[in-house]
């Protein structure tokens, strides 16, 4: 079984994980937080092993070497490196957590980003706040969950005409933007080759671009929206003939899309 991992909070925690400085043996005294979730709620004991991260590609090896106090000790390090195909995922808001349970699968599976929208039909509201503070927790506990050493990005939640300006930005910038749309007449299939052009020229050239999967709120995203959307350069797209929850749609196509750039083999 994996060793578990855990998130040093490298903002708040007093511990020093400049990946420059650490050497294999090297001992640190876990923080109050990942001495509660690994010692005291899973129970790790002295020479049981476990991993840290600080969420930015940094992944620590460690010991456990005195429980009682909390203190590890490193056996290996390393840097990992973000994707040069980033994938985004630009959530609806919804009721009931569909949208959390969205992220929450996104982030096992591999996105790297996670934009959160306001859309027009969306009854569901963005509290600056209290949603946000939830939404990073969904995150983080999944990061931790899957053993990732990069914490997705959350960014500002935007609102239908700001991710207009997505749309517009990624066509500049030779990122994809995919609206998942009941209605739509493309099929995944039909975005396929773009998908792998896409991936195949940040391979030649070394820069990094993202493929943004948009899904929309309970009830679909409104036909005007769908033109906006079209019109600023996204790919609108049906994902076969059953409806998919606002929970479940993003992350089916983001299985599809981490098959399709070679990270599920």
């Amino acid at each position: 079984m994996t060793d578990a991992l855990f998130l040093l909070d490298t903002e708040h925690d007093d511990v020093p994980v400049n990946s420059d400085e650490l050497n294999a043996g090297w001992k640190l005294t876990l923080p109050q937080s990942v001495r509660r979730h690994a010692i005291q709620a899973m129970r790790l004991k002295d020479g049981d092993e476990l991993q840290l991260s600080d969420g930015k590609g940094l992944r620590i090896h460690a010991v456990l070497c005195d429980a009682q106090r909390g203190i590890a000790q490193v056996s290996s390090f390393s840097k990992e490196q973000q994707p040069i195909t980033k994938l985004a995922l630009i959530q609806a808001l919804a009721k009931t957590g569909h949208d959390e349970q969205a992220i929450d699968t996104a982030t096992q599976i591999g996105v790297d980003e996670v934009i959160p929208w306001q859309a027009d039909r969306s009854i569901a509201k963005w509290k600056v706040g209290r949603t946000d503070k939830k939404w990073r927790q969904v995150l983080e506990a999944a990061t931790e969950q899957s053993r990732r050493s990069w914490t997705p990005e959350l960014g500002e939640c935007v609102t239908s005409k700001q991710l207009v300006a997505i749309c517009k930005r990624a066509c500049v910038r030779g990122d994809m933007v995919i609206v998942l749309h009941q209605d739509a007449t493309k099929t995944w299939d039909q975005l396929e080759e773009s998908i792998a052009a896409l991936s195949d020229k940040c391979l030649q050239d070394g820069r990094q671009r993202t493929v943004y999967v948009v899904v929309g709120p309970e009830g679909g995203i409104g036909d005007a929206e769908i033109e906006f959307f079209a019109n600023a350069g996204a790919e609108a797209c049906v994902l076969g003939s059953n409806i998919l929850r606002a929970s479940t749609a993003g992350p089916v196509a983001l299985s599809l899309l981490a098959r399709a750039l070679g990270r599920f083999v």
